[in-house]
């Protein structure tokens, strides 16, 4: 593969005469390290964040004739004003490394190895600045793009760090419990089984109203968080919640078949569905035999694709980590093939002034709607199914499902 096949055509430069704000802007604004400097169009310099930084601390001279103030490094900082007014000549690295078009791809790594430099600028026989290459953009090609899509347990593994701040669960459950527990009253459920409980919020709200609950989950860092906060309530609740982690078909074989209700919500069944065709067989598999029931939450792909053109959610939160004090998520479906969907969740964060790219990941999921479950659950012998539409964060069960209009399909799916 060549430097031709994957560089990037579209360059971020900044010329001679600009300045180190504009230097810093791009690198901010962009997400990158370092720009190339050019004249008229040839490539005479590169400016890195490296080279920006550098120019805080004394030099070798400074140092030597007042070594007491070259200690002051909370007074270095102070200088940022009049760096950030420098001429780009006067910071940018002289002696390039350049590559051409037609430069061997893991050549081009290496070159990068040997000058510890992470992009390169790509050039032709006349120094013409005509693309950039990144280690990014290497890793994308020789190894990213062999790597299958991340499964639930990697996806969610990934998630994990931001789950509780991207989920409102003070205004979810509100919404959400108080018709669960009518729903169950109603049924006279004693026992819950929550397949893929994520962080443990909703099982650990129904042990507080009196159900013994099982949550099980394939993330160890979800299934972590969840221990954590078992670990916080009282002895009372502990004995009747157990969280377990591993593949749902082995856990499922080994638990009790005397389960009241199953839940799959937030989605669950989509994304367990991809790699796991028999999720539901198994699930019903561990109720009773009789008087027992399903609920679900599925997410209304038709509204998603034919109203929302793929996105499924922006939002803002808080966070609660240090040196952030805001994240940004936004989730998009996009179509592979046939039913397979892939959900794509991509993380900004800011520390007041600027917003970084965090990352993006993406993950398989099934598209099921309102008719692929009423087959589904018909073949399993579930012969009273309910179908409900709501609105995010609204209640599960006030309404009809309407498939342009509701933000989740809910099932209420009896033997």
């Amino acid at each position: 593969m060549k430097v031709a096949n994957i560089m990037q055509k579209q360059v971020d430069y900044v010329s001679i005469d600009s300045t180190v704000a504009d230097v810093a802007r791009l690198i901010f604004g962009r997400g990158i390290n370092g720009v190339p400097v050019c004249k008229d169009k040839k490539v005479v310099g590169f400016v890195t964040e490296h080279d920006i930084v550098a120019r805080f601390f004394p030099s070798m001279q400074e140092y030597m004739e007042d070594p007491v103030h070259a200690r002051d490094f909370e007074g270095m900082e102070k200088k940022v004003s009049e760096i950030l007014e420098l001429a780009v000549e006067k910071i940018m690295s002289k002696n390039l490394t350049t590559v051409t078009p037609d430069t061997p791809l893991l050549k081009a790594q290496s070159l990068m190895s040997v000058h510890k430099v992470g992009r390169l600028p790509v050039v032709d026989k006349k120094d013409n600045l005509v693309g950039i290459l990144s280690k990014g953009d290497i890793f994308r090609a020789v190894v990213g793009e062999k790597l299958p899509l991340e499964e639930e347990e990697e996806f969610y593994d990934w998630l994990a760090r931001h789950y509780d701040i991207i989920i409102d669960w003070e205004k979810r459950l509100k919404a959400e419990l108080p018709e669960l527990i009518r729903l169950f009253r109603k049924e006279n459920v004693k026992k819950v089984i929550d397949v893929t409980s994520s962080t443990g919020e909703h099982a650990v709200a129904l042990v507080k109203k009196g159900f013994e609950v099982v949550g099980i989950e394939r993330s160890k860092i979800m299934h972590r968080l969840s221990e954590e906060k078992k670990a916080n309530i009282s002895k009372a609740f502990k004995q009747k919640l157990h969280f377990v982690h591993g593949d749902y078909k082995n856990l499922m074989e080994e638990l009790p078949h005397d389960f009241d209700v199953a839940i799959l919500l937030g989605n669950a069944l989509p994304h367990v569905t991809y790699r796991d065709r028999d999720i539901l067989k198994e699930v019903q598999n561990v109720l009773k035999p009789k008087n027992s029931f399903l609920v679900l939450q599925i997410i209304n792909f038709d509204k998603i694709f034919q109203v929302s053109r793929g996105i499924r959610n922006f939002s803002i939160k808080k966070t609660h980590f240090a040196y952030e004090e805001e994240h940004a998520f936004v989730g998009f479906y996009t179509k592979k093939k046939g039913k397979i969907l892939i959900y794509n969740l991509a993380i900004f964060d800011s520390g007041g002034n600027k917003w970084i790219f965090k990352g993006i990941r993406s993950t398989p999921v099934i598209y099921i709607g309102q008719k692929e479950i009423s087959q589904r659950l018909k073949k399993l012998g579930f012969s009273k199914i309910q179908f409900y539409g709501s609105l995010d964060n609204n209640s599960l069960f006030a309404g009809p499902f309407k498939p342009l209009e509701s933000d989740w399909l809910n099932v209420v799916a009896k033997r």
